[in-house]
């Protein structure tokens, strides 16, 4: 029984004397460690800092390469977008003094077809941010020796809850067609329609301010209050607004390969000895001055399929506009009896509502590949031209047109196009027509409206 007790003893009397010691070589070890990672976290943040010195002498001598959203922000911030569209053709048409649209009075900004070659419609533009609030757009129009600011304005982009205001020079949002120019359009020519409304498009001088709803279907709502010196109205001088437009366009998506617009538009326009020629009961050419107000309805309705909401193959679009024009005033008929006519100065009372349309198919059958056909008709409707009724005379034709084209596009910056027409829209007369045409895009140019 002493054995163990005494085995016992021994190894209480060791344990705590192990324990002692190897905790001593703990902590030693412990310590050692310690002291080599301070060490090593020394020599780096020494190496961190001549690091850092060496960075900001760098810095000094060469910038710093921006970011490539930055640099394209200042690039767009100071430089902005400049396109260059050059726009020509050739035209094969019939040799006619002065061409016109029967039953209707002219458009003044109407710049007429030209036989054989020429520079068609060339137009310089210019887009750019201003800065965070505004942007702002300007398209200068190169026709032969004549040099046109079609528009200059600026734009909100800050507005909120959908609202822009627009201000300058600018291309009405009446219709579907009139915000688009010339270079946009899926013919060599414009349509009847716009000719008779406008001559090309309806610009005015003064503000718009737009809306769009925030809703799943599209809903946009305008209104226009400007100078109104275009055709229908025109330069009445002094102080105060001359036209007012409204507009509401409604649109969406059937399902992934279908998408529509429709819209309802108005215009009123004042004008004041607003320049114009007719022939007159013996077909002499007579000026007339029309002073009055005029009144204008345009709807609109667009269709476009394309597979899958993918155009690149293969797309179809349908367009239609019709229009109502009343005007009423008087309209005075220059003397022209010393060239055999029968207009003797007088003025009288004039009324007039008129109408007409065009409806378009244009099919891209092919990537690069289109064609399309346009049919044009207008109605002279009523006129009632008061104490001149026996100077000037009515006609009950109908002007018409059909068209059809094919175009080829090399690339999205070219367009080679065909096109014939057979045009009624003068009185007695059916016209072959065919037009050459191309359209080049040089520089950067933004994408077109829906």
């Amino acid at each position: 029984m002493l054995r163990p007790t005494l085995l016992a003893v021994a190894l209480a009397a060791a344990f705590p004397a192990f324990a002692d010691t190897d905790l001593d070589a703990l902590r030693a070890e412990l310590q050692e460690m310690k002291a080599s990672y301070e060490a090593r976290i020394q020599a780096l943040e020494a190496r961190l800092q001549a690091a850092e010195s060496q960075s900001a002498a760098a810095s000094e001598t060469v910038p710093a390469p921006a970011q490539p959203s930055e640099a394209v922000s200042a690039g767009n911030r100071f430089n902005p977008d400049i396109s260059l569209i050059l726009q020509g053709r050739y035209a094969h048409l019939d040799d006619i003094e002065h061409r016109h649209i029967s039953g209707f009075l002219p458009a003044g900004h109407d710049h007429g077809a030209e036989r054989g070659f020429s520079l068609d419609h060339t137009e310089l533009v210019m887009s750019a941010s201003i800065d965070p609030y505004f942007d702002g757009y300007f398209n200068l129009a190169l026709i032969d020796e004549e040099v046109e600011i079609e528009e200059a304005w600026f734009r909100t982009t800050a507005l909120g809850n959908g609202f822009t205001l627009k201000g300058g020079r600018f291309l009405s949002g009446i219709g579907y067609q009139n915000e688009k120019h010339p270079h946009a359009w899926d013919f060599a020519d414009n349509n009847l329609m716009y000719q008779v409304l406008f001559g090309e498009a309806y610009g005015n001088d003064g503000l718009q301010l737009r809306w769009v709803a925030p809703t799943d279907l599209y809903l946009a709502l305008g209104s226009e209050a400007g100078w109104g010196d275009s055709f229908p109205g025109s330069d009445r001088g002094g102080n105060g607004v001359n036209a007012y437009t409204l507009f509401g366009h409604l649109g969406g998506d059937v399902g992934a390969s279908h998408s529509w617009r429709a819209g309802l538009s108005y215009l009123r326009a004042r004008a004041d000895a607003r320049e114009g020629e007719l022939e007159d009961v013996n077909e002499i050419e007579a000026e007339t001055f029309f002073s009055g107000t005029s009144h204008n309805w345009i709807a609109d309705f667009v269709w476009k399929w394309a597979p899958d909401g993918n155009p690149r193959e293969r797309n179809f679009s349908f367009t239609a506009e019709y229009f109502i024009r009343d005007e009423d005033g008087s309209l005075l008929c220059e003397d022209n009896q010393a060239d055999g006519g029968t207009c003797d100065g007088s003025e009288g009372a004039y009324d007039s509502s008129q109408s007409g349309f065009y409806a378009q198919g244009v099919y891209q059958f092919m990537p690069r590949w289109r064609t399309g056909y346009r049919y044009d008709r207008l109605d002279p409707g009523s006129v009632d031209f008061g104490t001149n009724s026996g100077a000037l005379s009515n006609t009950s034709h109908k002007p018409t047109r059909h068209s059809l084209m094919v175009d080829y596009s090399p690339s999205e910056f070219s367009r080679l196009r065909l096109q014939y027409s057979k045009d009624k829209s003068m009185e007695g007369l059916s016209e072959n027509q065919w037009f050459v045409q191309y359209i080049h895009s040089l520089g950067a140019h933004g994408a077109h409206s829906f």
